[in-house]
């Protein structure tokens, strides 16, 4: 009877002192002409403050992925790195790029979290691999935090145009928790002087009978500053009245303030300019340090992509305009009398 008491009572002492496994995520790592998309490098700043090991993935045509590879090996945070090249892996189509995923995180993974930048190729790509898994994906993550004791991660992410943070808590229960992230929430992480991370090779795995095909990438080119990583931001709204007048008010403005040129979407719908350049929240998310709106009138659409810039600066004839109530700086103007002489000041 001793003996049975005593062995009943190590089994509860050694449930009692079980932890859960330590946090291991699997970030991936997009690019995009020979260099490592910020975005995703943000993602890896967030993987990070898991408190684990983190492993990238790099995936890309054979041309390409050696030289990436030699870049994200020296990023700091980063333990290990995988990549996998194949002819098909030229262009992330989700058909294609998500069979090794699935490989890779099934079969006894590792891996306690999948993490990637909150972009268009992500944003097709993770749902659809953890919807193969049978796990939830939480998606455009501003904070998190990991408790290590329970092994659950708890998550905020903005809903309703921005208006309400959501609090998202991914229990232990889940085995993979699959997140994107808002990228202007976290800092890009950087490439250091520490020991470069492993490296190794992934085998690709060839998709035969592809649903759909790449024809082509159509990208506006310009030699201003990309705008969704731009630190100086100079957006128009539809005051500007049509395309030559957007050009020949912004585009001096910008360039005198080295900034990437934004537009409202109702300046991009009006076809005053490209839908690249469209801020908001069917358009880019963007907190540069300076964000210059000029004949904006702040509908919510718009804030909730332009709100967490750190200096707000607004000209519009209307002194009801919405965007002042966010903005740092407001002249109430007529914008076609004021961004010339700004311009004038700038230029001296």
């Amino acid at each position: 009877m001793l003996k049975a008491r005593t062995s009943l009572l190590n089994r509860v002492l050694a449930r009692s002192y079980a932890t859960a496994a330590s946090p291991h995520a699997l970030v991936f790592l997009e690019h995009r002409q020979g260099d490592l998309d910020s975005a995703s490098l943000s993602a890896l700043t967030a993987a990070s403050q898991l408190g684990g090991q983190v492993t990238g993935l790099v995936v890309g045509s054979p041309e390409e992925v050696p030289s990436i590879v030699e870049k994200a090996k020296k990023l700091n945070g980063l333990t290990t790195l995988l990549h996998s090249a194949s002819p098909q892996y030229s262009t992330l189509l989700p058909e294609t790029v998500s069979p090794l995923l699935e490989k890779l995180l099934s079969q006894n993974s590792p891996f306690t979290h999948v993490v990637s930048a909150h972009s268009s190729s992500a944003k097709s790509i993770l749902p659809r691999v953890a919807a193969k898994l049978d796990v939830p994906a939480v998606s455009d993550i501003t904070s998190l935090e990991h408790d290590a004791a329970s092994g659950s991660t708890t998550f905020t992410r903005p809903i309703y145009a921005g208006n309400a943070i959501s609090t998202v808590r991914a229990s232990s229960s889940i085995p993979i928790k699959f997140f994107t992230v808002r990228s202007t929430a976290f800092a890009a992480a950087g490439a250091g002087d520490a020991a470069e991370s492993e490296v190794k090779a992934l085998e690709s795995v060839e998709v035969s009978d592809a649903p759909t095909e790449h024809i082509g990438t159509s990208l506006t080119k310009s030699d201003r500053p990309d705008l969704g990583v731009a630190s100086r931001v100079v957006s128009g709204g539809r005051a500007l009245k049509n395309a030559e007048t957007f050009q020949s008010t912004l585009y001096p403005l910008a360039d005198a303030l080295g900034a990437a040129v934004g537009a409202s979407r109702a300046a991009v719908d009006a076809g005053y300019a490209d839908n690249s350049l469209q801020v908001g929240q069917t358009g880019k998310v963007v907190a540069p340090e300076l964000y210059m709106a000029l004949g904006i009138s702040g509908a919510i659409q718009h804030l909730a992509g332009m709100k967490d810039s750190k200096l707000i600066v607004a000209v519009n004839k209307d002194p009801e305009a919405p965007i002042f109530q966010v903005a740092d700086v407001g002249l109430v103007a007529d914008l076609f009398e004021a961004v010339p002489e700004m311009v004038e000041k700038l230029k001296q």
